[in-house]
This record gives C-alpha cells, structure tokens and sequence, in this order.
C-alpha cells in the first residue's frame, strides 16, 4: 500500500487496462455502446441526435408547378454562402424538385442574376 502511494503522489485516479481512465467512474460497457436501451422499455432507435422527423420537399408542399429562375431572391436560399447548390439532404427537396432547382439556379447564373461564386476573402 504504502508502495502505491509512493508512485501516485497527489492521489490522482490510477489508469486501467491500456492507459484509459474513465471520468465518470463507472463501467459502461463497451465504447461501441452497445447495451444502450429506452428506460420506457423498448429499443431505443433515436441514434446519437435523436429523432429526425421526415423533411418534405418545399415545392411539393406550396404544389410549385414551375420554379422561375427569374427569381433570384428565392433561389438564392438554395445556395451555400459560398455560391454552391445546397444538396438535397440538407434543403429536403425531392428528386424531381431538386433536378428543376439546379437548373434554373443555372440558368440565373448565365445571366448573370446569381453569382458563380463569391469573392472577397478576408
């Protein structure tokens, strides 16, 4: 005993297997987590940020029949600060809507309503 405190002055934790230490102080199973289960009852399938409601394509919600690449203002939400298109995971366009954004968001930028890119770094 006195030989331990003798190597670990100041009495911090000692590490376990493999140099770790864990901060909580209890045991947890795995890193992988596996044995993770709703207290409810039932299995948990939130994943690590939860639920995720389905998006609907914005189009498809206001029944768009044509999207105007006349309008800038509205196709300028469906770019990155950078100039790029945003994907459809990210804005929740379907397929089809997302194939009719690109092009008039192409269109916008050939006469010059919409930027290519932006500029201006600081």
């Amino acid at each position: 005993m006195e030989n331990e405190i003798r190597n670990n002055p100041g009495g911090a934790p000692r590490m376990g297997a493999g140099g770790r230490t864990d901060p909580r102080g209890d045991s947890r199973g795995d890193a992988r987590g596996g044995g993770r289960s709703d207290p409810r009852g039932g299995d948990q399938r939130g994943g690590r940020f939860g639920r995720r409601l389905p998006r609907v394509c914005p189009f498809c919600k206001n029944k768009v029949e044509h999207i105007d690449y006349k309008e800038a203002e509205l196709l300028r939400r469906y770019l990155t600060e950078r100039g790029k298109i945003k994907p459809r995971r990210k804005i929740g366009t379907c397929a089809h809507h997302q194939r009719r954004l690109t092009l008039a968001l192409k269109r916008a930028r050939h006469i010059a309503l919409l930027p290519f890119t932006v500029t201006g770094r600081d």
